[in-house]
């Protein structure tokens, strides 16, 4: 199920294409945009490499003890690179930089480039979900990563139940220390910088599972919610989540999807080299840039969905479960 996206400068993505199949520019682009990141990170007056060297001296043997399911079969499409990394999300480096990774990415999602960029992008798109949506008493977070969404999503419906699912064990270790800092009243790192004044709740449950085949009960979600997860797919994996979440909601409700906006004139006027390393760090881009999720959602078992622009860039889809 695709269709033709005319705002993607389908043009400009085939010349990146071309470029990034040569195995050294493709190499170069990736270290390129790593730096890049790093360096914008240090701007805002986030230190990627203290944050980063703090973390690295925990044991995490015991975090991740506690949360790997080790039955998990990885599907092939996760097995590969993502966001410069070349063992994709399967390892501790990419954990650890999760964070500091995205407070740097979003700090440009507006123009005054400032370090709230990432709590106003993630703020955005709750006001949304909190003016549609009545109050979820149990909340599915899918692609969880670190548990930076399923902090927010439980600080934004502070009386439901939040089970945080990903498919990386080492993402999920750090959430799992995340929980325990938080429970503790301690600083846990960069993301308190930017959610002040939040009070201790009911801790989020973390599962090991791919989001296409969780394993978890059938219509035990009033919300399944997935943030900035649909453009890391291959088309085939996001329709099966659209399908699996439809099993997971009960009756009436609801799946909000919060991704990059591919009619967003910021992408249709992206210059190719900016293009080049964003897409070295991002292997389904183009299938997602051009799958017709709303025609996918609706024959996944939802109604018709609604789209808001939240952001420059972004867009929320939210869909009622028929």
């Amino acid at each position: 199920m695709t269709v033709a996206t005319e705002t993607f400068p389908n043009v400009a993505a085939r010349l990146v294409n071309g470029i990034l199949s040569i195995p050294p520019v493709y190499r170069l682009a990736k270290r390129q945009a790593r730096d890049m990141m790093i360096k914008r990170a240090n701007s805002i007056g986030v230190d990627w490499m203290e944050e980063v060297a703090q973390l690295k001296t925990r044991d995490w043997a015991g975090d991740l003890a506690a949360v790997q399911n080790p039955a998990i079969a990885y599907p092939d499409y996760y097995v590969t690179s993502f966001h410069a990394y070349s063992e994709g999300n399967l390892g501790w480096e990419p954990a650890l930089e999760v964070e500091v990774a995205a407070h740097a990415v979003h700090a440009r999602v507006w123009p005054a480039g400032t370090a709230d960029g990432d709590a106003r992008l993630r703020q955005s798109y709750h006001d949304i979900l909190k003016a549609t949506i009545p109050t979820p008493a149990d909340i599915l977070d899918i692609g969880c990563s670190v548990g930076m969404s399923t902090f927010a999503l439980q600080t934004t419906f502070p009386t439901a139940q939040v089970t945080g699912l990903d498919l990386s064990p080492y993402f999920l270790a750090v959430a799992h220390y995340r929980t325990h800092k938080r429970q503790q009243g301690r600083d846990y790192g960069v993301q308190a910088r930017f959610l002040p004044g939040e009070v201790e709740l009911s801790p989020p449950t973390w599962v090991h599972a791919p989001a296409e085949a969780t394993g978890l009960p059938a219509e035990s979600f009033d919300l399944v919610s997935a943030f900035l997860i649909f453009h890391e797919l291959p088309q085939t994996a996001a329709i099966a989540i659209l399908q699996e979440a439809r099993r997971l909601l009960r009756y009436g409700g609801y799946l909000a999807i919060m991704e990059m906006n591919p009619r967003s004139p910021v992408y249709a006027q992206m210059p190719p080299y900016i293009l080049t390393l964003l897409k070295s760090t991002e292997p389904y881009l183009d299938q997602y840039f051009t799958l017709d999720i709303e025609g996918a959602i609706r024959e996944a078992g939802f109604e018709a969905p609604t789209i808001t622009c939240n952001s420059p860039r972004h867009r929320t889809i939210l869909a009622k479960a028929r």
